[in-house]
């Protein structure tokens, strides 16, 4: 009987490594397959593409598999990085991580595999993928909390879920990296990615000026006092707290905690401030958000309550789902910190990934609209200038 195809996605890091090893282990034919999805600077200092294919060859010959190597850059641009763009120019923070696995990862690379024959696709990670009693198949947060990434998967339907396996979501990373170091993989030790895929780690402001115009103007504090200046609104996220350039207070006193971003009205090419980590404004208790995708191809029963993520890494706030055409809302039993439009809001009950939207709105801080200085009067000095 001939073993079932498995196509694995080899980025050339550790995960992606020992799942393609755990799958051969298992009895499966596997081949690597390495994505491209950016070549537009690709021999920039910061583009790790030449090196990680270099680590994926390396891999693939421990392993004993075939590796191919294919180009999804011009998927990439129309479906991921002009809607990122899109997003920025509009004032929100999208995650195109998000939309990199449901449109690449698991629409272009799963297509792309089934045409050289793969029964399924294997990804490293964190996460699990299980069959419920009802025969729908499910998302499961990873066993290693700490690294669970089912907040970037929400977006899958039950096609893909189907034919994607998720090897390494049932170990914790401090086992992976044991694994890679006892198979002799040259990566074992390779440091995890933590840049966005087209941005790598360069600085993320001097990446957006190359693709984004901006115009300066006024960063103002809650009282309408103008206390810096931006240098363009789109370099800007809600809870922000570096790189404002903003110092102390001054003419009126105040204390020094640090400066947050709370708003950034595009109308007036305003970017609001307020000072410490708890201040009200940076609070939420309710959101909406549009553009839902659900895994079980339905939404949850209307009133239900649940566990919901507003960004990577935060733990599930409690919550009342609220049902609304296009979208939904979601009522928290406690206020969120910087809820931010762009962002994905990922539904959970318990340790099923359900999907989620895209955030449109939140409570809106009273911000005192800033109104600039007259004519022929002194402005007020302000405190700082961005650097």
């Amino acid at each position: 009987m001939a073993k079932q195809r498995v196509v694995v996605g080899l980025s050339g890091g550790v995960d992606s490594a020992v799942s393609a090893w755990l799958l051969k282990q298992q009895g499966f034919e596997v081949v690597g397959l390495f994505m491209k999805n950016w070549e537009a600077d690709d021999d920039d200092e910061y583009c790790s593409s030449n090196v990680d294919f270099v680590d994926a060859a390396a891999v693939a010959d421990v392993i004993g598999i075939e590796l191919e190597h294919v180009n999804f850059a011009a998927e990439y641009r129309d479906r991921v990085f002009a809607e990122f763009l899109r997003e920025y120019r509009a004032g929100r923070t999208p995650n195109p991580d998000v939309l990199c696995n449901a449109e690449i990862k698991f629409k272009a690379f799963l297509d792309h595999a089934l045409r050289l024959g793969a029964g399924s696709i294997a990804t490293g990670h964190y996460a699990r993928v299980r069959r419920a009693a009802d025969g729908r198949w499910q998302l499961l947060k990873g066993l290693d909390a700490g690294k669970d990434q089912s907040y970037f998967l929400h977006r899958l339907n039950q096609d893909q879920l189907a034919r994607t396996r998720f090897p390494v979501g049932e170990l914790k990373k401090s086992e992976v990296r044991r694994l890679a170091a006892e198979i002799g993989l040259p990566n074992a030790r390779k440091k995890d990615s933590t840049g966005i895929c087209f941005i790598g780690e360069r600085p993320f402001r001097e990446f957006l000026n190359r693709w984004l115009s901006h115009e300066p103007g006024p960063i103002v504090d809650e009282r309408g006092r103008e206390v810096g200046r931006h240098v363009g609104l789109s370099f800007y996220t809600l809870g922000q707290r570096q790189g404002l350039g903003i110092g102390g207070v001054a003419e009126g006193g105040g204390t020094h905690a640090p400066w947050y971003v709370v708003h950034k009205d595009l109308a007036a090419n305003v970017l609001h401030v307020v000072q410490g980590h708890e201040h009200p404004w940076l609070l939420s208790d309710w959101l909406r958000a549009e553009d839902a995708s659900w895994i079980a191809g339905a939404p949850p029963a209307d009133g239900a309550l649940l566990g919901a993520k507003t960004r990577y890494r935060q733990a599930d706030a409690r919550c009342r789902y609220e049902a609304a055409e296009g979208g939904f809302g979601l009522q928290f039993e406690a206020p969120q910190w910087a809820v931010t439009p762009g962002q994905s809001a990922v539904l959970y009950d318990g340790e099923v990934c359900l999907g989620g939207g895209v955030i449109a709105a939140a409570a809106q801080p009273p911000v005192v609209p800033w109104r600039p200085p007259v004519a022929g009067r002194r402005a007020r000095r302000p405190v700082a200038t961005a650097r």
